[in-house]
C-alpha cells in the first residue's frame, strides 16, 4: 500500500517551494499543506539554499525563472550539495521548459503553469514515490 502525505501527518514529508511570484508561492504552499505536506515557501534561488542549511528536505519545487539564482542553478547546486532531495521545476514559459527538460538527470518533471491543485499534489507525491 503507498502511502501518502496524510497517512504521515506524525512524520510529514518535507516541500521546499522556491518561487518569486507570491500568488503562485501562496497557491502551491496552501495546496500542499491541504495535502499533509510541510512546506517552507520561499521567494528566490538563494532563500532556498538558506533554508536547505537549516534542515532537510524531501523534496525541491522550484520556479526556473527567478531573480539573482534561477531554478536551474538551484538544481544544479541542490542535486550536488543534497543529493537524496527530489527535484521538480515549473515554469510558464517554454522555453525555459525545453533547458530544464536538457536536466532530466537531476530534476524529476518539469511542470508547466498553470495548474491546478490536484494537479500539483499528484505530481509531487509520484515524485516522493519514484
Amino acid at each position: 500500500m503507498t502511502s501518502t502525505a496524510a497517512d504521515e501527518q506524525d512524520n510529514p514529508r518535507w516541500i521546499l517551494v522556491a518561487d518569486d511570484e507570491p500568488s503562485v508561492r501562496q497557491f502551491v504552499e496552501r495546496a500542499l499543506n491541504y495535502a499533509g505536506f510541510a512546506v517552507t515557501a520561499v521567494p528566490d534561488g538563494n532563500a532556498a539554499l538558506a533554508a536547505l542549511e537549516k534542515r532537510a528536505y524531501d523534496l525541491l519545487l522550484t520556479d526556473i525563472v527567478m531573480p539573482d539564482l534561477d531554478g536551474i542553478a538551484l538544481a544544479l547546486k541542490v542535486s550536488k550539495d543534497y543529493p537524496k532531495t527530489r527535484i521538480l521545476m515549473m515554469s510558464g514559459y517554454a522555453n525555459q521548459r525545453q533547458r530544464a527538460h536538457n536536466l532530466d538527470c537531476l530534476a524529476h518533471e518539469v511542470i508547466s503553469k498553470p495548474f491546478t491543485l490536484e494537479e500539483i499534489t499528484r505530481r509531487i507525491t509520484t515524485a516522493l514515490a519514484a
